[in-house]
């Protein structure tokens, strides 16, 4: 069962998330994502709760090197898609600029 608080912060990141998409700039997908890692461009990367556990090891990785911010998006690849405005599976999306959405300051990471 998902409580309250949870359910209202997942909403506020789907927002935020939507809001990025339409004013910052944004890779979407694994490939894209490890070559913003590997330039440094990242500011914050955001993983769907499926992702294989070696390819999240793998991430996790490339991001400490890059010293970038994981976000673990508490939902499937295909509910951060949609979060995304798109109709198709995202596991992975890298925020390179975070626009008007406040997403880079707010979003409880692991870094």
């Amino acid at each position: 069962m998902v409580s309250k608080k949870q359910k209202k912060t997942q909403e506020s990141v789907t927002q935020r998330l939507a809001l990025v998409m339409k004013s910052g700039k944004s890779n979407l997908g694994y490939k894209t994502g490890l070559k913003a890692m590997r330039a440094g461009k990242s500011k914050l990367v955001i993983l769907c709760n499926n992702v294989p556990p070696l390819r999240k090891s793998e991430i996790e990785y490339y991001a400490l090197l890059s010293k970038t911010p994981v976000y673990h998006f508490k939902g499937t690849n295909t509910e951060l898609g949609t979060a995304c405005g798109k109709f198709f599976r995202v596991s992975m999306v890298s925020v390179l600029d975070g626009g008007d959405s406040d997403i880079l300051e707010s979003l409880p990471t692991s870094s």
